[in-house]
């Protein structure tokens, strides 16, 4: 059987449409104005003011972020792009299509007034009703005129209709051309932005360049006196462990204790239950932020060689804001680091939630908490002008990924 080549490009659009598009229109209009307000929170929060020198390492890491934000906006633009060039084409395939049909129906339609104007006087139709030979034919004829007339009704109201149709297309083709304009035009203009940005990093670059021996040593410094907070937390974790289940086997022998493990009671349980069952649904520790670190180990960005061992969530927010109690609990303890630097750890039956570099807080240990309540106020560093939470959650003395844990954003 031969295939027709209109079949063939119709199979290639339609199959192009549900294979390479996994996302619908309204999907990647969403995906695109998330990057959107991602892109103003970056600005918001990473370059409210213009960087000395001294933090030319994190503009440029600010400035990659905002790269890699703008081509995910470049790409979903372009899905968009491409999805609607694909409607536009078949809309107007169906127009064509519809236009075919409407010129046929009025060509018809035409013949058919013409021809019933030749014969429309009340006689001409009673004489083509007594010429009949017998009642049946007459009968018959009577009936014949009875559905021509609805017959050309009909046409007449099929006429308005695909009028309509037609009208209501190119409507929508007009729109769906404007919005790939208007795509178009915003696709450009991050392209520009994205020039800018790399001219930017360019410079930091060259600044970087000139003092990378000193900049890789205050990498380590960095690194080193994160792992000594780690060190801290984890040992401060430990002996709260020991300390709750020793509390337990005093007042009964008869329980199985783990090392490094939290007892449950049947309170506890519960709670950790509750805690569990929220997971990917908790709230942001921070009011707004954007994640400038994940979880886990990552290459640093500028220096082959050297990773970053991420304990948790580093989400910078607007100077002077607070960090939030993600779930109900009890504070479990304090740490106070240099500087005065304190991080909060919350209990939820074997889970921890910490919220480090505060610089003020609003809780003390034992104190029983709620979702959403304010921990303390963060610390906004005076040289990079960051307000920085760092955000853990543990499950007894393991880190899990906090970015599993709270409501995508």
């Amino acid at each position: 059987m031969k295939i027709h080549p209109f079949h063939i490009i119709f199979l290639i659009v339609f199959l192009h449409c549900f294979s390479g598009f996994g996302q619908t229109k309204k999907q990647l209009e969403e995906q695109r104005k998330k990057y959107q307000a991602e892109i103003v929170q970056l600005n918001k929060l990473l370059f409210k003011e213009q960087k000395k020198e001294q933090n030319a390492m994190e503009s440029l890491k600010d400035i990659k972020q905002k790269i890699e934000v703008r081509n995910k906006l470049i790409a979903t633009i372009q899905e968009e792009t491409k999805l609607l060039s694909d409607e536009i084409y078949l809309n107007q395939k169906k127009i064509n299509k519809l236009n075919r049909k409407l010129t046929a129906l009025k060509a018809d339609y035409a013949e058919m007034i013409f021809k019933s104007y030749k014969s429309k006087s009340q006689q001409s139709r009673l004489m083509f009703l007594l010429s009949s030979q017998n009642f049946y034919q007459a009968y018959k004829r009577l009936e014949y005129l009875k559905q021509y007339t609805s017959f050309r009704k009909k046409q007449g109201e099929e006429i308005v209709l695909q009028s309509s149709e037609v009208k209501i297309l190119n409507d929508s083709l007009s729109t769906q051309k404007r919005e790939k304009e208007r795509l178009l035009v915003s696709e450009e203009n991050q392209k520009k932005e994205i020039e800018l940005d790399k001219k930017k990093q360019e410079n930091f670059l060259a600044i970087i360049k000139k003092k990378e021996s000193q900049y890789k040593r205050d990498i380590q410094k960095k690194i080193k006196d994160e792992q000594t907070i780690v060190a801290k937390i984890d040992k401060l974790i430990r002996d709260e462990i020991e300390r709750a289940n020793k509390k337990v086997t005093k007042t009964t022998s008869q329980v199985k204790i783990t090392k490094n493990e939290f007892f449950l009671t049947p309170e506890a349980k519960k709670l950790a239950g509750e805690f569990e069952s929220n997971k990917g649904r908790l709230p942001w520790p921070v009011k707004e932020g954007i994640i400038v670190r994940r979880f886990g180990d990552q290459p640093h960005p500028t220096f082959p060689g050297i990773t970053i061992n991420s304990t948790g969530l580093h989400i910078v927010t607007s100077e002077g804001s607070f960090a939030n109690a993600v779930f109900k609990g009890e504070v479990l303890n304090v740490l106070v680091g240099s500087g005065g630097i304190k991080n909060v750890l919350i209990r939820h039956g074997n889970y921890i939630t910490s919220y480090n570099n505060l610089e003020n807080i609003m809780v003390k240990k034992n104190d029983k908490v709620v979702t959403g309540q304010r921990i303390g106020k963060i610390f906004t560093d005076k040289v990079s002008n960051k307000t920085n939470l760092v955000f853990v959650v543990f499950k007894n003395t393991t880190r899990l990924n906090p970015a599993e844990w709270i409501l995508p954003r």
